[in-house]
């Protein structure tokens, strides 16, 4: 069974773009040579919407609904049982 290649092949017009950009130099500012630019910032993306969703889903909660997401999080938590040796 052939080996298969997990590289992303581009097509030929992101390759030309790819040729282009780097024939004047701005290849280091591009997405495509430098995927793990855009992983930084969507991570970052990403924690700063933590961050702000849980404080946010709080405010909006009512009091019932607190205790009940709480209770819930209580019986997930103290309700596994433990391994025996």
């Amino acid at each position: 069974m052939p080996k298969r290649n997990s590289t992303k092949k581009l097509d030929p017009v992101q390759n030309a773009r790819r040729v282009v950009l780097e024939s004047t130099e701005q290849a280091s500012l591009d997405v495509v040579s430098n995927p793990s630019l855009l992983s930084q910032v969507m991570a970052e993306m990403g924690r700063r919407g933590g961050k702000i969703g849980g404080k946010r889903r709080l405010e909006t909660m009512s009091d019932a609904q607190r205790t009940d997401v709480a209770r819930k999080a209580a019986k997930a938590r103290w309700g596994k049982k433990s391994k025996k040796k």
